[in-house]
């Protein structure tokens, strides 16, 4: 039985791209996301490619329908073997320290701390008995370096990381994989990158293309020689 990946918050940009780039290889792809529209049409883009593909429509804020998605996804492919976690939210923004406050935080912290962490909890029992299994978390890089009046959520991503780092340590040697693509731009095609050229907002960071985030990802995958990978490198 050919492997399956879930794309947590499958988007036009990097949910799309690593879609494709672990499909070439024989995956399976399960696409999680809110809308059933974009699913369907992500859906037949990657029939086209000969990539066999599934929409699972949810609501990542809602953490206590995990166990329910994640059997969904078992049902319809009989195994999960990696999970990308990238998800999107239109309340996401950068913002001074100063200004960021304890609700902005709290409405972050299911969809960017508590659902993946519900998640991993989900998979791991089938992963631990087979002795493989991925999980990739998709952060932005201040996550990693702190920056002046980039704050906001990204508090939250830090405390995701650390998390991931800690997993990393306590099954590695059981053959899990736990890693972090930390991106230092903003992602061609993606909806972030569409809202900021529609507010005719400007940002400090390049732009990067998806096709090569998803690359570092499935380098990440095969070589599983580094925990956290940044890119572009700062």
């Amino acid at each position: 039985m050919s492997k399956v990946i879930a794309v947590f918050g499958a988007g036009t940009g990097l949910g799309t791209s690593v879609a494709r780039r672990f499909g070439r290889e024989g995956f399976r792809v399960a696409l999680v996301a809110r809308r059933r529209e974009r699913l369907d049409a992500l859906v037949e883009q990657l029939a086209a490619d000969g990539i066999e593909a599934a929409g699972f429509t949810a609501d990542l804020s809602r953490t206590n329908e995990v166990p329910g998605l994640i059997a969904g996804i078992r049902e319809r492919f009989g195994r999960i073997d990696v999970i990308e976690y990238g998800p999107f939210s239109p309340d996401q923004s950068f913002a001074p320290a100063s200004r960021t406050d304890a609700a902005t935080l709290a409405a972050g912290l299911p969809m960017f701390l508590l659902t993946p962490v519900e998640v991993v909890r989900a998979v791991l029992p089938e992963w631990t008995e087979r002795g493989d299994g991925a999980f990739l978390l998709t952060t932005g890089v201040s996550a990693v370096h702190p920056m002046p009046r980039l704050s906001g959520l990204a508090p939250v991503g830090a405390a995701a990381r650390n998390y991931l780092y800690s997993l990393h340590g306590e099954l590695a040697d059981a053959g899990i994989y736990a890693g972090t693509l930390s991106v230092a731009a903003s992602i061609a095609r993606s909806e972030m990158s569409a809202l900021i050229a529609g507010d005719g907002g400007t940002t400090e960071f390049s732009v990067v293309d998806p096709d090569d985030l998803a690359e570092q990802y499935w380098d990440m995958y095969t070589k599983r020689d580094r925990i956290e990978q940044i890119h572009p490198r700062l």
